[in-house]
C-alpha cells in the first residue's frame, strides 16, 4: 500500500490504515486527517440532529405546505400530455387545479378527482375558470364520482399532523412511481 503523504510503499500495521508513520509529517498528517473524519462525523450527526429538531418544531400549517407541494407535484406527472382541464389547450405553465378550493374545502384538498392539470392562465387569471371545468370534469370521471366528490367537499375536515405526513409519504411515493 502506498502512502497517501509521501507515496511510498509501506506494510499496514492497522486496518485502513492510510499514512505510513515514518517521519513527522506522515505522522501529522495521519492526525489531522483522523481529526478531519471526526469533524465531519460530528458535523454529520449534528446536521442530523437539527433537522429532527426543526422537524419536530413544524406546525400542521408546514406540514400542509409541503404535502400540497407533493401532492401538486404528482397531478402534474399524472396528467403530463393532457390539456387543461378548463380550457382544453395545451398548458405553457401547468397548474394543479382545484375544483373545490383547497383552502375552503379541506376535506376534498387532497382528492384525486378533485384535482386536474390546469393551466396558469385559467387556474389564476381566471380563478379555476370553473364553468367549463365542471363539464369536463364530469366528462372525465363521470356524473357518479362528480357527485360524490360534491357531497364530500362540503363536509368539515381537520387534519392531524400524522395524517398529513402520511399523506405527503404516499404523494412523493406515487410521484417517484410516475418518474
Amino acid at each position: 500500500m502506498k502512502c497517501k503523504n509521501c507515496h511510498i510503499n509501506f506494510k499496514p500495521t492497522q486496518f485502513l490504515q492510510k499514512f505510513c508513520r515514518t517521519n513527522d509529517e506522515c505522522l501529522l498528517k495521519e492526525a489531522l486527517y483522523l481529526l478531519d473524519k471526526k469533524k465531519k462525523a460530528d458535523l454529520k450527526k449534528r446536521n442530523k440532529e437539527t433537522v429532527e429538531k426543526k422537524k419536530s418544531l413544524m406546525t400542521l400549517s408546514d406540514w400542509i405546505k409541503i404535502a400540497q407541494t407533493n401532492f401538486n407535484y404528482f397531478i402534474r406527472l399524472r396528467d403530463k400530455g393532457s390539456v387543461c382541464i378548463s380550457c382544453q389547450k395545451p398548458a405553457k405553465k401547468e397548474n394543479a387545479g382545484h375544483y373545490f378550493n383547497a383552502n375552503n374545502h379541506y376535506n376534498v384538498r387532497f382528492n384525486e378527482d378533485n384535482v386536474h392539470k390546469q393551466c396558469e392562465y385559467c387556474n389564476t387569471s381566471l380563478s379555476g375558470n370553473l364553468i367549463p371545468y365542471r363539464k369536463y370534469l364530469i366528462m372525465k370521471i363521470g356524473v357518479e364520482r362528480f357527485e360524490k366528490l360534491e357531497e364530500i367537499a362540503y363536509l368539515t375536515r381537520k387534519f392531524t399532523i400524522e395524517e398529513v405526513k402520511q399523506i405527503n409519504e404516499i404523494y412523493k411515493q406515487k410521484a417517484k412511481e410516475l418518474t
